[in-house]
């Protein structure tokens, strides 16, 4: 019988193989992370997006709105600040608000009006005219300063004129005459500046030196709302937008009656839209849920709008402004895939239209292709965290370095890490070692699919400052690969430690399943769990049992909570053995076919488990026992086994040498799956008859083999879990199916 595989596919698999090689070339020649320059364009310390940094540099020159989907971890943040960054280097100057808003009393207690000034001549009248204020409430309102001064300056003219005529008259006595007029005015004058002085000082001694009420002339002092020099900042991100964060409005008085009630614009507030050039909006899903959407686009098209005090019968809801509020904003946001839809459907895209007018949609990559490029910048991530960590590190303990000195440092950590530190340990970040930069590469594989790193790296700080505390306990000078593993090992997330807990339950479960059944019709499943935050996968073994009855209905029941998918999956295995009876010519009596996804709590979806219950099935129908050592993955349609998910999960969950397995089969378009697996690792090439496979040394030396065979067909599962070619099932099929006919038919005529 003709072979599925090839000359060319065993060379395919031998060049698999040799995958570490090739990691360890792109990772380039470094000995560890210190060889590592960063670049200094801030924009390209954000990895693997290369097509939302080439956007946002477009849209930063258009003056353009941005909004970023993606999954959460993939950079948008970061993109925002350096957004930020390149709109502030380049543009800050010009769009940078240069005026103060003000607030003055509008026409009635209601409304207020708006205006922009220089903070400088702003800040100036307001002073000046809050000092007179103060003067008057000190009892210093009554002055007659303004006609004792002009008085004072005729006086002192008149005085002038006659030293004047006095001294002329010595040559001209006519002279004296003047003299004596100018000095009869000025003896006038003074007695009227006295009488001025001495009312002035009735009046004051009259109002007994109390403060006089002047909250009517307080009340009418305008307020600054907003003054640039103190909102430096060119970006602001609001957390929960709504009209009273994005527009601002009026705040509630505690003083509503009498003469005591605060006057609307002194109540008054900005929101962003009033203040920030840039507004940065980290989650679209919030406005949304707010109903701020319809508000935003209004804003937008118009550039402007009236502060209002919003809805209710409360303080402030019927205040308004007389004016307009400038709001020429650049909007970036944020938001997840789900979010596009409703906004696809909210008032037919509105929103994504006025984005794709002025700016762009920028689509966030969660996984991109390995390539020298997207290593080099896995490496160069290790290293920004790295720094990053040493900046944090530096903030916590150099106070404590040079008062107290690097020894009592050490027993500080000491006391943290809980065990004695050698003598020698400083704490100080530890450079990754180039097979170390390799295993996290592996982590982002294996987080991926299709030989793609994850572009998720939120969860992946998490395991390189893990490792680096790893190293710093051991005083290690180097991060290495075994850092790594263990830090992968503890830093898990939610899924991963309920999965890890579930794994324990499996190990049992597995040997006791082993020691009481004669392995006919148990199959070991793989499945997949996926995390909600991260996208880490976590595989799980999955123990499957098929049982095949003749004379029964010609159905399939697949019990417990099988989801859909799963459960058409079980009725294609039904069609695909009918298809061999078929083939091998065996008559078709009926058959009822069961499948149970043993101890499976949760309910089981997908079709990746095609394969295992195709084997479980096939193994109690010709009642050949399966070698349950091998896990089993793939779908399947027809006679091919097909491509699944989370295979490198998968793999990986069962090559604990503790759970007693000892090799897998997964689909041949899968195969890419297993190069993460092979890094850091001793492998060789390995047969099964025609069935290639890769052998993985789970310790150093040859020690602990696991194999992964990759299958093209159903026929190359049953060659390696039962040991059987094609023609050797089908004719074992067909000899059951014949064998049952006849027993029916004696117990329809037993005579």
């Amino acid at each position: 019988m003709k072979s599925a595989f090839s000359e060319h596919d065993y060379a395919w698999v031998q060049e698999l193989m040799r995958y570490p090689e090739r990691l360890t070339q792109r990772v380039g020649a470094i000995v560890d992370t210190s060889q590592v320059r960063l670049p200094e364009d801030p924009v390209e310390r954000v990895v693997f997006q290369e097509r939302a940094k080439m956007a946002i540099r477009k849209v930063a020159q258009e003056k353009g709105h941005i909004l970023m989907v993606g999954r959460p971890g993939t950079g948008k943040s970061m993109l925002a600040s350096m957004f930020q960054r390149i709109l502030d280097q380049s543009l800050g100057d010009y769009l940078r608000p240069k005026d103060s808003v003000l607030a003055f009393p509008g026409k009635d207690g209601n409304h207020i009006r708006l205006g922009y000034e220089s903070p400088k001549i702003a800040e100036r009248v307001i002073q000046a005219l809050a000092a007179a204020i103060d003067d008057a409430a000190a009892g210093r309102h009554f002055s007659l300063r303004e006609l004792i001064r002009p008085l004072r300056r005729v006086r002192r003219g008149l005085l002038l004129g006659t030293g004047v005529l006095v001294l002329g008259g010595l040559w001209w006595p006519a002279l004296l005459a003047g003299a004596a007029i100018t000095g009869i005015g000025a003896i006038f004058i003074f007695l009227q500046e006295s009488q001025h002085r001495v009312q002035e000082k009735i009046q004051r001694e009259t109002s007994g030196g109390r403060p006089i009420s002047v909250k009517h002339l307080q009340d009418l002092v305008p307020v600054i709302l907003y003054d640039p020099r103190r909102e430096p900042e060119l970006m602001t991100r609001v957390t929960e937008p709504s009209a009273r964060n994005m527009k601002g409005g009026f705040r509630h008085d505690p003083y509503q009656s009498g003469a005591l009630q605060t006057p609307p614009h002194k109540r008054a507030y900005l929101g962003a839209h009033a203040t920030a050039p840039i507004i940065f909006i980290d989650e679209l899903k919030t406005l949304m849920r707010v109903g701020y959407m319809a508000e935003l686009l209004e804003v937008m098209q118009e550039k402007r709008y009236l502060l209002e005090g919003g809805i209710g019968t409360g303080s402030g809801a019927a205040d308004k402004s007389e004016n307009y509020l400038k709001a020429d904003n650049i909007i970036v946001a944020c938001c997840n895939h789900d979010t596009v839809r409703h906004l696809q459907e909210d008032g037919d895209g509105a929103f994504l239209s006025r984005i794709e007018d002025k700016g762009e949609i920028i689509h966030m990559e969660s996984a991109v292709a390995e390539t020298d490029t997207s290593v080099r910048q896995v490496v160069q991530y290790i290293k920004q965290e790295i720094e990053n960590l040493g900046v944090e590190l530096g903030r916590v303990w150099d106070t404590v370095r040079q008062r107290e000195g690097d020894e009592r440092v050490r027993q500080r950590c000491a006391e943290i890490f809980g065990r004695p530190l050698p003598e020698d340990f400083r704490l100080s970040i530890r450079e990754f070692s180039a097979r170390a930069c390799m295993e996290v590469v592996k982590e982002l594989r294996c987080r991926a699919s299709d030989g793609k790193l994850s572009t998720i790296l939120r969860p992946i700080n998490g395991i390189i400052k893990a490792a680096e505390f790893e190293a710093m306990v051991e005083n290690s000078p180097l991060v290495e690969p075994a850092h790594v593993r263990r830090a992968q090992e503890r830093h898990l997330s939610l899924e991963g430690a309920l999965q890890a807990e579930s794994a324990r339950y499996k190990k049992d479960l597995k040997k006791y399943i082993d020691s009481m059944t004669d392995a006919i019709g148990y199959v070991v499943g793989l499945a997949v769990v996926t995390a909600s935050a991260g996208g880490q996968m976590h595989g799980q073994p999955l123990p499957i049992h098929g049982q095949v009855i003749a004379g029964g209905a010609d159905l399939v029941v697949a019990g417990g909570k099988m989801g859909e998918i799963a459960k058409a999956a079980a009725q294609n295995v039904r069609a695909s053995i009918r298809r061999a009876l078929r083939h091998a010519g065996a008559p078709y009596v009926g058959y009822e076919m069961h499948v149970e996804y043993i101890q499976a709590h949760g309910g089981v979806e997908g079709d990746s488990a095609s394969s295992a219950m195709d084997v479980a099935l096939v193994s109690d129908f010709i009642r050949q026992p399966v070698n349950q050592k091998y896990g089993i993955t793939g779908g399947l349609t027809g006679d091919i086994v097909l491509a699944v998910g989370g295979v490198t999960a998968k793999l990986r969950c069962i090559m604990d040498p503790a759970l007693g397995m000892e090799g897998a089969c997964i689909p041949w378009p899968n195969k890419l799956d297993v190069e993460p697996l092979l890094v850091n690792a001793e492998t060789e090439f390995v047969r099964i008859q025609e069935v290639p496979g890769v052998r993985i040394f789970r310790e150093d030396g040859g020690q602990m083999p696991f194999d992964v065979y990759f299958c093209k067909t159903k026929y190359n599962v049953y060659r390696v879990v039962m040991g059987l070619g094609r023609q050797a099932v089908e004719d074992r099929m067909a000899e059951r199916c014949r064998a049952d006919a006849q027993a029916l038919r004696r117990d329809r005529d037993p005579l």
